[in-house]
């Protein structure tokens, strides 16, 4: 079972017998229920988490308790509080399961450890992080110039998957808009189209 989640998590990396059992005792899989938070702000960030199946996302409450939605991971993606997990810091954002979900642990020393074992997971990771700072960059632009409505299309283009399994609420936080503008943008896409 689990040289098949090793696969699943480096499938784009030929890995031996050997490399793959030693990544599979590295993971460790844990249920989670909806609604429980994985990670809260002030926590050590000691976990990356891949999710076998399930939606989580990482999120930010402000001094007036407004909450930003930073990311979302479904199947196959990726998700912590990178700027701590890499910073060795205390988390400044929290992970809330949003379906029950799969996720497989990998603490960052037995990442590090992997580094040294299976160089090719270090490239693997880099171009992981390298990708997610275009994706952050590229969604920090869009805030800054793209009307509601605009990153709304864009949100739902990019992720159909997402869009139908979160709430409404959790959408508008991920766009920067509160849910009665995402409302207001929805039923103006419905007019266009009648």
């Amino acid at each position: 079972m689990k040289s098949c989640t090793v696969q699943e998590m480096f499938g784009v990396i030929n890995l031996t017998q050997k490399e793959t059992d030693t990544i599979a005792g590295a993971i460790r899989k844990i249920s989670v229920q909806k609604g429980c938070i994985i990670l809260s702000e002030g926590q050590p960030a000691t976990y990356l988490y891949f999710v076998r199946s399930g939606c989580l996302r990482t999120y930010f409450i402000d001094a007036s308790g407004k909450e930003y939605t930073l990311q979302f991971a479904v199947n196959g993606w990726w998700i912590t509080d990178y700027t701590a997990f890499l910073d060795d810091g205390c988390a400044m954002l929290n992970i809330e399961c949003l379906q029950d979900a799969v996720v497989y642990q990998l603490p960052k020393k037995s990442l590090e450890g992997l580094y040294r074992q299976i160089p090719q997971i270090e490239k693997f990771y880099r171009e992981r992080v390298e990708k997610s700072l275009i994706s952050f960059q590229k969604r920090l632009l869009s805030t800054m110039v793209q009307s509601a409505q605009e990153r709304y299309m864009m949100f739902i283009t990019m992720y159909p998957n997402i869009y139908k399994m979160v709430k409404n609420y959790h959408v508008a936080s991920y766009l920067g808009i509160t849910p009665e503008s995402l409302s207001r943008v929805k039923k103006n896409l419905a007019s266009l189209l009648i």
